[in-house]
């Protein structure tokens, strides 16, 4: 079962041109290509790469396309110009490789980048002059602008840069004339903006923002008198906003406990006119990095990758004017497993009386008696009820899946997610202690427990296992933190400057830095271990997993580290994702069943 799921294609929505053509993300191959899907339906593949395309940009009125793509999972986005009409062959557009490149925005004369190779850390807004080549600056103020949403016209780009702490950012409005740059959300606020939309005629825009409330409201900013206002706000859910170039209507995703359903509302009284007919139980947006809707340049219609516990990553067409939605699928594109099954959610209380959530994944497959908790990555991100082929892999191995939004998860609320900020970190973890006293509730036996996590969830895997010896009986580690000290040491310049204000910093918080970090414990860790890394990982260096499992070798604890050379941050290439997961699942088998 579990290499069927790990093999199911998935399709992410990118772009779509003025004749209806769209450009999606299709891995079908096993690594992520830009595919062309025509108007009638007809897919052209237009990439075919060993590494994986990360973006892809239409230019306007011709048949070029511009393409994002790195090299081993490194994350060092080149970009490259490809002709529709000639034989498929990348050029060069913008390429260091010492460096990352991001695609913003391709019009018909230029394309819009961000690029840290001015000093490796800092991120500059260049603008590419498509007929001539040259470059000219249109920010480098320093900082990492996380999104770039050049405002219709050209004039303006909004920039959300990484605020004092994190999640928090500052939004900055550049001026691509002037080069002027003004300040709209001051750099130490405590407060988050995500989800830019420009108004149709560049007058303003609307973004998702927690400003003085604990939930993400939709605002609207008019740059002419430089004021916010509130559009919609809803004090028990999260809000995002996608305004339509008619300028009558918005694409409004409300986020409610792991689901993220679309409905379209008035733009000018953001009045709900009707829900979206997608599958139910599933997200149409903001979900495990997916790609946000994607209007129509005349907003007849939008471009929603949608996924759910049993859909895959899918692009749906939806129709303003019949409410049509349709499915946008590769033909012979497999069936989904009909086994497969939606989690429950549960509420834990922790040991300071919070209420983490949870959903819980019922074995699909005969029963073994093991639980297996499955913990997101970021930490400020959050476990959604989108596609997740492993744990769906796992219950239909036999296991209970509980999958956590522990404190410090985005989609619960402001207060939330900063629940485990800089000193509070070890809080979190006392999280995973809270849910395996839980486990007995739900008919699990906490002594076959065994912990699961990539990258932040990596982290949490080796801290309970470290900090909480007793409880766990394996664990399976991938792309995971061993030490927060060498890891803010190690990785990449331009990550150290964001994640210090999660974690601390290395300058003052040095002592407590250590006191949380895994290693330091490991002497006490004594479950068997399983490490899954990318060698070329940009973010958590394999540094990590090769100290914590020569750490544990030399005391004699079971421990394997998989280590893969043309991978980063996670495993992207189904061969491999082929080869680590059915070694992780016989690793629980093992120790746990």
């Amino acid at each position: 079962m579990l290499t069927t799921l790990l093999s199911l294609p998935t399709t992410l929505a990118l772009d779509v041109n003025d004749e209806g053509r769209l450009l999606v993300l299709y891995d079908g191959t096993g690594t992520r290509q830009v595919n062309e899907v025509a108007p009638d339906g007809t897919w052209r593949a237009l990439t075919d790469l060993d590494d994986t395309c990360r973006n892809a940009r239409f230019v306007s009125g011709s048949r070029q396309v511009v393409v994002e793509h790195d090299t081993g999972g490194d994350e060092r986005g080149q970009l490259s110009l490809l002709d529709l009409d000639e034989p498929l062959v990348l050029t060069p557009l913008v390429h260091d490789p010492a460096f990352k490149h991001g695609l913003v925005e391709v019009t018909a004369d230029r394309v819009l980048f961000t690029t840290n190779r001015r000093n490796g850390t800092d991120f500059d807004l260049i603008a590419h002059d498509l007929a001539t080549g040259d470059e000219s600056v249109l920010y480098d103020g320093g900082g990492w602008p996380m999104t770039v949403d050049p405002s219709p016209d050209g004039k303006w780009a909004v920039l959300s840069l990484a605020g004092v702490q994190a999640n928090s950012t500052q939004l900055l409005l550049v001026d691509a004339t002037t080069r002027s740059v003004t300040e709209l959300t001051p750099y130490d606020a405590q407060n988050d903006l995500k989800a830019v939309s420009w108004l149709p005629g560049s007058s303003g825009f609307v973004a998702a923002s927690d400003a003085d409330r604990d939930r993400m409201a939709l605002r609207q900013y008019d740059v002419a008198d430089g004021t916010w206002s509130d559009l919609l706000v809803d004090d028990e859910h999260d809000l995002a906003g996608w305004v339509c170039p008619d300028g009558e209507h918005l694409l409004v995703a409300t986020i409610d406990d792991g689901l993220v359903p679309l409905a379209l509302h008035r733009l000018e009284d953001a009045a709900l006119v009707a829900p979206l007919d997608l599958p139910p139980l599933g997200c149409g947006a903001r979900g495990m990095m997916m790609p946000d809707p994607i209007w129509s340049a005349d907003g007849a219609f939008a471009l929603i990758t949608y996924h759910s516990p049993i859909e895959p990553p899918t692009v749906y067409r939806y129709t303003v004017a019949t409410g049509e939605v349709v499915a946008m699928r590769r033909p012979g594109t497999p069936k989904v497993p009909a086994e497969l099954e939606h989690p429950e959610s549960h509420r834990v209380p922790s040991f300071d009386g919070e209420q983490v959530p949870v959903f819980v994944f019922r074995p699909t497959g005969p029963d073994l008696g093991s639980t297996v908790i499955h913990i997101h990555g970021g930490p400020e991100a959050a476990a959604m009820r989108t596609w997740y082929p492993v744990i769906s892999g796992l219950a239909a191995a036999g296991h209970t899946v509980v999958v956590p939004n522990v404190r410090g998860s985005a989609a619960y609320g402001k207060r939330w997610y900063s629940l485990d900020d800089r000193e509070l970190r070890l809080d979190s973890v006392k999280d995973l202690a809270a849910i395996h006293a839980w486990l007995p509730s739900i008919g699990c036996d906490p002594s076959r427990a065994a912990l699961w996590g990539g990258s932040y969830g990596g982290y949490m895997v080796l801290a309970g296992l470290a900090f909480q010896p007793d409880l766990w009986a394996a664990g399976v580690d991938i792309v995971g933190i061993a030490s927060l000290v060498t890891f803010l040491e190690n990785t990449s310049d331009y990550r150290r400057a964001t994640r210090e204000r999660e974690y601390g910093y290395l300058a003052t918080d040095r002592e407590f830095l250590e006191s949380a970090s895994p290693l330091s414990r490991v002497d006490d860790l004594r479950a068997p271990l399983l490490v899954i890394h990318g060698a070329n990982d940009p973010r958590v260096p394999l540094s990590e997993a090769e100290q914590v499992t020569a750490a544990l070798t030399k005391r004699g604890v079971p421990c394997k580290l998989l280590a893969y050379g043309d991978e980063g941050h996670g495993l992207a290439k189904l061969a491999n994702k082929l080869d680590a997961y059915p070694q992780a699942l016989a690793f629980l088998q093992e120790h746990v069943s």
